[in-house]
């Protein structure tokens, strides 16, 4: 129970996600995206939280299960896995926790393995570590960039409708 306790003010005294990143900063998050989406058919969600709602702190799992279960709940609010190919991925944060979950549909998991996946988080974990969340971000978004252009490159002639907000989604 005061382990819970501690969790809900952890996360009530987290900044607020908006105030941790410049205009700047999220404009060049943005950009990057859109530039991304234009090579690929694929979608990228960015999706940065200041801390879990009291309904999420509450509960008895754990930590790390209650921030996969948030990441999970976002990737559907923001519609990720409605893309026409099942191609649409998630970047998740968790500014609180300084947690990372990474969520990919269905269409792109039949083509990358789990530890694909495990290495991106990884790389930017290190750079929040670090300190370094931007550049983190934008190694991360590249490197999603990368497994989409392998795998749902756009072709010659073929359209490209971006099905989904390229700005970051700040909870």
């Amino acid at each position: 129970m005061l382990s819970r306790i501690q969790r809900v003010f952890k996360h009530r005294w987290a900044n607020e996600a908006h105030r941790t990143f410049s205009d700047a900063c999220l404009l060049k998050l943005q950009t990057l995206i859109a530039n991304s989406e234009s090579l690929h058919s694929g979608e990228i969600r960015l999706c940065i939280e200041a801390g879990l709602p009291n309904s999420y702190l509450l509960r008895a799992d754990t930590t790390p299960a209650l921030l996969r279960q948030r990441a999970l709940a976002q990737f559907g609010r923001l519609r990720v896995w409605d893309t026409e190919h099942n191609n649409g991925v998630m970047i998740y944060l968790c500014l609180a926790e300084r947690s990372i979950e990474l969520i990919a549909d269905r269409g792109v998991n039949r083509l990358v393995s789990a530890r694909q996946w495990d290495s991106v988080v990884e790389r930017l974990s290190t750079a929040l570590s670090r300190g370094d969340l931007e550049g983190g971000l934008v190694q991360a978004i590249a490197e999603v960039d990368e497994v989409l252009q392998q795998h749902f490159a756009v072709r010659a002639g073929q359209t490209n409708p971006n099905e989904l907000s390229d700005a970051p989604a700040l909870i």
